[in-house]
């Protein structure tokens, strides 16, 4: 594809956004070969882990302001709409994402990243949501998923002020995991992208569908999910396997099944 390069080395997929000429801007094809490339990477029963960063000098600088510009209300909310529905489509993959911040973040690139399990970033990263100097909000997901990753006080300010903020103050507030030296952020990544491929992909899956269903529910409905989702792991091989290669003191080979 023009806009989306996806490198898939054994359990682990990098997804790189290839437009470094425009700062890897979002633009309607961009987004498209997005879903697209998304859609793909769902059923592959191969891949374990996704890492998603950016060429160049940027992660993703934001959404395509030229193509935004001389939107009707209608035309907005529809292009809103379709980079939610995308976005979801990443945040809800069968196995977790893991986006390497390489540089600018900012608006619809911050709520890409946001919409990965969890950030890492280079020292040279800078995130925001700086919509509010255009004179709109988030679109993408942001005013929801930055509440839920900062807490809603970190998320109001950044969302109010517009203000871009280093990797260290991200990873104070709690935007990002951990801060890499550029050079050995992908080598990070891609480490513990394979740290999570290396245990039982069933159990991960499990997992990250129950957090997800815990972001927006009480802590007894959440409890609930956990228990019956806890019981459902005990009717799968990976269960079988992990616990008797425990018991065996032996490694686990782990097929998903």
């Amino acid at each position: 594809m023009e806009f989306i390069k996806l490198a898939v080395d054994g359990a682990i997929a990098t997804l790189t956004i290839s437009r470094p000429d425009r700062l890897n801007a979002l633009d309607n094809d961009v987004l498209s070969q997005l879903s697209e490339t998304l859609t793909q990477l769902s059923t592959n029963r191969e891949v374990r882990c996704l890492i998603v960063t950016g060429e160049g000098r940027a992660f993703v600088a934001g959404a395509d302001i030229s193509q935004m510009r001389d939107m009707d209300p209608g035309a907005a909310a529809s292009y809103a709409q379709k980079g939610q529905r995308i976005f979801a489509q990443l945040e809800n993959l069968p196995f977790p994402s893991i986006a390497a911040v390489n540089g600018f973040a900012l608006g619809g690139g911050c709520e890409l990243a946001l919409s990965c399990d969890f950030i890492y970033a280079s020292d040279a990263a800078k995130f925001g949501q700086p919509e509010v100097k255009l004179g709109v909000i988030p679109g993408f997901g942001g005013t929801q998923r930055l509440l839920r990753r900062v807490g809603v006080g970190h998320a109001r300010e950044l969302i109010y002020t517009g203000a871009v903020i280093n990797a260290a103050e991200a990873q104070r507030i709690g935007l990002c995991n951990a801060v890499v030296p550029a050079a050995e952020l992908i080598a990070k990544v891609t480490e513990v992208a394979r740290s999570i491929a290396a245990v039982g992909p069933r159990a991960v899956n499990v997992a990250k569908r129950t957090i997800l269903f815990g972001e927006s529910a009480t802590l007894t409905d959440g409890n609930n999910a956990e228990a019956r989702a806890f019981g459902q792991c005990f009717t799968t091989a990976d269960q079988k396997e992990g616990m008797s290669a425990f018991l065996e003191k032996r490694q686990a080979t782990f097929t998903g099944n």
